[in-house]
């Protein structure tokens, strides 16, 4: 699967599966250890909650793997006439204008105006040129900007 990423974010799922792979297993290594030590495995609860974390931490060190694998890195976006992954668009609703960057979702803070390429927002600004207008249902019903300029 693809994940559209900073080049920042990327560098910070690789150090999150390194310390998983190193210091997380070794943690976990350590605490399956010490409850084997108190004998009978069928009742013995800290030995049932090691497992468990050695679960979720699996689970994570395969998320990022996957993540990291699939990643693209976002570049700032050299084109001016077309919005892609990485444009900071403005765009007018009414009277009033919003300026969006458009970034993956992993990195997609709304309210930092950072809105992701997966979001319906998102969707529908990209390809779009300026003049373009696009339109989105939302529950209160249909919301209509136009792009005025693409940076």
């Amino acid at each position: 699967m693809t994940h559209y990423i900073t080049k920042g974010s990327l560098e910070e799922l690789k150090k999150e599966l390194e310390h998983l792979k190193k210091e997380g297993r070794m943690e976990i290594a350590e605490r399956l250890k010490r409850a084997k030590e108190y004998g009978d495995l069928s009742e013995n609860s800290e030995y049932s909650d090691a497992k468990e974390a050695q679960a979720k931490l699996e689970s994570r060190i395969f998320e990022l793997e996957e993540m990291v694998r699939g990643a693209v890195l976002i570049k700032k976006n050299d084109r001016k006439d077309i919005v892609s992954i990485g444009s900071t668009i403005e765009a007018q609703k009414g009277l009033k204008t919003f300026k969006y960057t458009i970034v993956g979702s992993r990195e997609a803070k709304p309210e930092a105006d950072l809105i992701s390429n997966e979001s319906p927002l998102g969707k529908a600004f990209l390809g779009k040129k300026i003049g373009d207008s696009v339109e989105i249902n939302t529950p209160g019903g249909k919301i209509r900007y136009k792009v005025t300029k693409i940076e």
